[in-house]
């Protein structure tokens, strides 16, 4: 492990029971767990330290997200899992895509389609709260395969933020899920896609394994708990957490991309990504 202070351990700890919580509600914990590992790994290593070893604390949280779901939540275990096995396949391919698209050009796209998310939760206050009527047919679940599956995981390998939050938003409206089983959905689609990330980073050698397994205690604790938490107060609980993430991510990818718009010598000599 490399040489950090005791109180920088201690506050990424507290991230990653932060991350796992807020992951296990409603999707999104990579916004406090990832830029937290960035902040607190020392200088001299590449972004892909912390992006592997993100990877690496926040598959066990999800698996213990998923296990408390699973055993109190109505899962379709064998729909999600397959479900998992196109995003994984989806993410793979945008990772492959990734270095040759702006992400510039993703970021303003991606904000526009948060606010009209958070438009239409807000506007419709009974999305998710209890299951729709009608049969869940096999072009519908075709689609939550392609979509996401295929889409969502195709988005989380070319860019990422908020991989969660679209997850649970496209299953509630194509599965006809209320707002808990399917952030219980996610979870197992989440385990598929962050194995199979992990593998690659561990071939490649860059996961920082003993921060890991100290950080993912705190993440798997903060991941169980979010769970309970949200099988306990409901839909209605779960609609907040998703307002709130969804407006944090606007304003993190608005932050981010005023950032890159501004001249190096302004963004503090740093180009814009």
């Amino acid at each position: 492990m490399p040489d950090i202070s005791l109180s920088v351990i201690v506050l990424l700890c507290l991230a990653s029971a932060g991350a796992g919580w807020v992951d296990a509600v409603v999707g999104g914990g990579g916004l406090i767990q990832l830029p937290a590992l960035m902040v607190g790994l020392p200088g001299n290593l590449a972004p892909t330290y912390a992006l592997a070893t993100n990877k690496a604390v926040s598959v066990v949280g999800t698996t213990g997200a998923a296990i408390t779901y699973v055993r109190k939540a109505p899962v379709d275990v064998r729909l999600a899992v397959r479900i998992g096995g196109a995003a994984l396949l989806g993410s793979a391919a945008g990772a492959l895509l990734a270095g040759g698209i702006s992400k510039d050009v993703l970021r303003p796209a991606v904000m526009v389609v948060l606010v009209l998310v958070a438009g239409f939760v807000i506007f419709k206050p009974a999305f998710g709260t209890a299951p729709a009527s009608g049969p869940v047919t096999r072009r519908r679940i075709l689609l939550a395969i392609l979509l996401a599956g295929c889409g969502i995981g195709f988005y989380d390998g070319l860019f990422g933020p908020g991989t969660g939050t679209f997850l649970v938003l496209a299953l509630t409206a194509l599965l006809h899920l209320d707002l808990v089983t399917a952030s219980a959905t996610t979870k197992i689609v989440n385990v598929c896609t962050n194995l199979g990330a992990l593998a690659m980073f561990s071939y490649q050698g860059v996961v920082l394994w003993k921060l890991a397994a100290l950080m993912a205690v705190f993440n798997l604790g903060g991941g169980m708990l979010g769970a309970r938490m949200a099988l306990k107060k409901g839909s209605g609980f779960v609609r907040v957490v998703l307002l709130t993430v969804v407006c944090v991510l606007v304003v993190k990818l608005g932050h981010d991309q005023w950032v890159a718009w501004q001249p190096a010598e302004v963004a503090g000599g740093v180009p814009g990504r």
